[in-house]
C-alpha cells in the first residue's frame, strides 16, 4: 500500500506508527532477553567442564586433575626411569667408544683412514705428464664406471660417441656431400641448431673431418660389401662412410655402438626398409675389416685410396711437380691440430701479449711469421675474452704473408678486391696504424658483414666495407690506388689440410671457369693502381694454371707492371723460395698453408 504521498513506505509499518519490535513468544520484551536470546540477569563467569563435569578449578592446565605434580621425565621405551636411561634413551652404563667394523668385522683401530688397512703408508705423489697415472689402476668417474670393470685389466675404457654427436656429424656430411656446401660453416650451423655438450661437439667435428679426409679410402672398403654404392640413397651412403669411419679410424668408439646407432638413425630417416642392409655391410665390416685388400705402394690407385685424394687431382699435382712431391702433398696431414692467431699491433705491445698468453691455459709456440703464434688446447677460442675486445686474431701464415707482401705505406690508399673475412684487411689497416683509407670490398653482403665484424672487434676506422664485385669496372678509381690486393677465388687446393671437403667438393671443370674469373679480375682492378703502385695477387691454390701461368700471362697482357721482390718484412726463409713468377708456398715443405702470392710493380711513366 502506498503512503498519503503516493510512495512505499521505508519499513515495514503503517506509516507514522512506533517502531518494530520483535517478541518473544511469550510476549516478553528484548530488555528482560540477554544476549544472543537469553534471560537477562545474573552470570556466572565462564566455567570449562571436562566431560565428567568436573569444574576446571578442579582441574590443572590442559584438563589434567590438579595436585601436587612431579617434575617430567622421560621414560625409555620399556618405561625405564631416566636416571636408569643413557642418552638417546637407551639403558645407561659403561660404555665402550664408537668402533667402525668393516664388511669382514675388523675393528677399526685394525684399520687405516678411509676403511684401508693400516700400515706403513707412501707420501703422497703427484704424478705429471712425465709420471703417467698407474696403468692397473685407470681413474673412472664413478658415473662411468661399467658394473663388471676389471680394474686389474690395461685394456682402456672406451667412451662411445652420443646419438647427438652422430646425428649432427650425418647432418653436416649431408649437407657438404650431397648440397656441396662447406664443413666449417655447415658445423657452425647445425651447432647453434642443437644444444650439445662440448664434448660432443668435439666428437661429431672429429667424425666429420675424418669421414671427409679419408673419404675414398673409406669407399674402397665399402665397396668389398656392396654391389654398386652409386646406387644407394645418399643419405644412407653418407651414414655408411661415417659408421665405417668409426669402425676402421676410430678406435675409441664400441663396434657395436656404432652398428646399432647406424640402424637407428636409418630409422630415423624414414628408411626402414634399409636397416638391415645397413646392419649387414656394418657387421660384415667388422668380420672382414683386417682383410679388405689395400693397395699396394707401386699400384695405380695406391696415393689415391691412400691419401684419399681424387685421381685427376693427382695427375695436375703430379705434372706440376712430379710424382715423389705429388705424393708428399697427397700424404701430409698436421701433426697437432692447432690455432694461428695473429697479435694486434694497434692494442698491445709484444710483450704484453705475451704476458697475456702466459696466463693462459693454452699450450703456446712462436709461429714463423712476425707477431703469430700457434696455440693448442683452446677450447671456443671465438668466447676468449682477449679476442672478443680485439687483442687478437685468428688468421693463417700464408694469408699473414700475402698482406705483408702489399707493405702498405702510413695514409696510403688501398683497395682489398675480395677481402672477406677481413684478416688481411685488418692486418693492413693495423699496419697503416688507422691512417689513410682501405675499400673492402666482397660480392655476397652476409660476407662483407663479416668484415665490419672484424672492424668493430679490434677497432679498425680506416677501412670502407661495401658490397661490390670487383670485375665490374668502377671509372672513378682508375689511377687511385696506392696498392691493389687481390686474393682471388681459387680452388683451395692449397689447404686441404685444414680443410679436407675442398678436395672432395672441386671437380676437373671447375679449373677453367675459376682461372677465367682470375684473369677478369686482373685485369680490371690492376686499372685502379697509380703509376709506382704495388698490385698483389694471391691465391690459396698448388695448381700452376691458377698462379705463376697466370702472373705470365699478366705480364704480356699489361707490360706496365714487372713482378718485384717481396719486402723484408716477410721471412728470408720464404722470400728464398720465390721463382720468376712469384713465391709458391707448399704445406709439406714449409709448414704453412699452400699459398702463392706475386708482387707487381706498375712503372712510373
Amino acid at each position: 500500500m502506498d503512503g498519503q504521498d503516493g510512495r512505499k513506505p521505508r519499513h515495514n509499518r503503517p506509516a507514522g506508527g512506533k517502531p518494530f519490535v520483535k517478541r518473544a513468544p511469550d510476549g516478553e520484551r528484548p530488555a528482560r532477553k540477554g544476549p544472543y536470546g537469553k534471560p537477562a540477569g545474573e552470570r556466572k563467569s565462564f566455567e570449562r567442564r571436562d566431560a565428567q563435569g568436573e569444574r576446571s578449578d578442579q582441574r590443572g592446565p590442559y584438563g589434567k586433575p590438579t595436585g601436587d605434580r612431579k617434575p617430567f621425565e622421560r621414560r625409555g621405551p620399556l618405561g625405564e626411569r631416566p636416571d636408569r636411561m643413557g642418552p638417546y634413551g637407551k639403558p645407561a652404563g659403561e660404555r665402550k667408544p664408537f668402533e667402525r667394523r668393516d664388511a669382514q668385522g675388523e675393528r677399526s683401530d685394525q684399520r687405516g683412514p678411509y676403511g684401508k688397512p693400516a700400515g706403513d703408508r707412501k707420501p703422497f705423489e703427484r704424478r705429471g705428464p712425465d709420471r703417467p697415472m698407474r696403468q692397473d689402476r685407470p681413474f673412472l668417474p664413478r658415473s662411468r664406471r661399467p658394473q663388471d670393470i676389471n680394474h686389474q685389466s690395461e685394456a682402456p675404457f672406451r667412451p662411445s660417441l652420443s646419438p647427438d654427436a652422430r646425428r649432427t656429424a650425418l647432418n653436416v656430411l649431408n649437407r657438404v656431400l650431397i648440397d656441396e656446401g662447406f664443413a666449417s660453416l655447415s658445423l657452425d650451423e647445425q651447432f647453434q641448431q642443437a644444444s650439445l655438450a662440448p664434448r660432443d661437439k668435439r666428437l661429431a667435428t672429429a667424425l666429420v673431418y675424418t669421414t671427409l679426409e679419408n673419404l675414398t679410402r673409406l669407399d674402397f672398403a665399402l665397396d668389398q660389401f656392396l654391389k654398386d654404392r652409386t646406387e644407394l640413397e645418399p643419405r644412407v651412403l653418407n651414414l655408411l662412410r661415417m659408421s665405417a669411419s668409426q669402425l676402421i679410424l676410430m678406435d675409441k668408439v664400441p663396434d657395436f655402438a656404432a652398428v646399432n646407432e647406424a640402424v637407428k638413425l636409418t630409422r630415423d630417416m624414414g628408411l626402414e626398409s634399409l636397416t638391415g642392409l645397413v646392419n649387414g655391410v656394418l657387421r660384415s665390416l667388422i668380420r672382414e675389416r683386417d682383410n679388405i685388400p689395400w693397395p699396394k705402394e707401386g699400384e695405380p690407385n695406391y696415393l689415391s685410396v691412400t691419401y684419399s685424394v681424387p685421381d685427376w687431382l693427382l695427375a695436375r699435382l703430379t705434372e706440376a711437380y712430379g710424382p715423389e712431391v705429388a705424393g708428399q702433398i697427397a700424404a701430409y696431414r698436421r701433426e697437432q691440430h692447432s690455432i694461428t692467431i695473429r697479435r694486434n699491433t694497434l692494442r698491445i705491445s709484444q710483450k704484453e701479449f705475451e704476458e697475456v698468453l702466459q696466463k693462459k691455459v693454452w699450450k703456446v709456440s712462436p709461429g714463423l711469421v712476425p707477431d703469430a703464434y700457434y696455440i693448442t688446447g683452446a677450447a671456443s677460442i671465438a668466447l676468449d675474452t682477449n679476442f672478443l675486445d680485439g687483442t687478437f686474431s685468428i688468421q693463417g701464415e700464408g694469408s699473414m704473408m700475402a698482406a705483408l707482401a702489399v707493405a702498405p705505406a702510413i695514409g696510403a690508399r688501398v683497395l682489398d678486391a675480395c677481402a672477406a673475412p677481413g684478416g688481411k684487411t685488418c692486418q693492413m689497416a693495423e699496419a697503416m696504424q688507422n691512417t689513410g683509407r682501405i675499400h673492402a670490398w666482397d660480392l655476397h653482403e652476409h660476407r662483407v658483414k663479416l668484415i665490419e665484424a672484424q672492424l668493430e672487434r679490434l677497432r679498425i676506422y680506416n677501412v670502407r666495407p661495401a658490397v661490390r664485385d670487383a670485375s665490374i669496372y668502377l671509372e672513378r678509381f682508375e689511377g687511385e690506388m696506392d696498392a691493389v690486393l687481390l686474393d682471388a677465388p681459387c680452388s683451395g687446393t692449397g689447404v686441404m689440410a685444414e680443410k679436407p671437403d675442398v678436395k672432395q667438393r672441386l671437380k676437373p671443370g671447375d679449373i677453367p671457369a675459376l682461372v677465367h674469373l682470375q684473369r677478369r679480375l686482373l685485369d680490371t682492378v690492376s686499372r685502379y693502381v697509380k703509376p709506382g703502385g704495388i698490385l698483389v695477387y694471391a691465391t690459396c691454390s698448388l695448381l700452376p694454371e691458377e698462379n705463376g701461368r697466370q702472373i705470365e700471362w699478366f705480364l704480356k697482357e699489361h707490360p706496365e707492371f714487372t713482378l718485384d721482390s717481396l719486402p723484408e718484412s716477410i721471412p728470408e726463409q720464404f722470400r728464398d723460395l720465390s721463382s720468376e713468377h712469384g713465391l709458391q708456398l707448399l704445406p709439406h715443405r714449409d709448414g704453412v698453408e699452400g699459398f702463392f702470392i706475386a708482387r707487381l710493380k706498375k712503372h712510373d711513366g
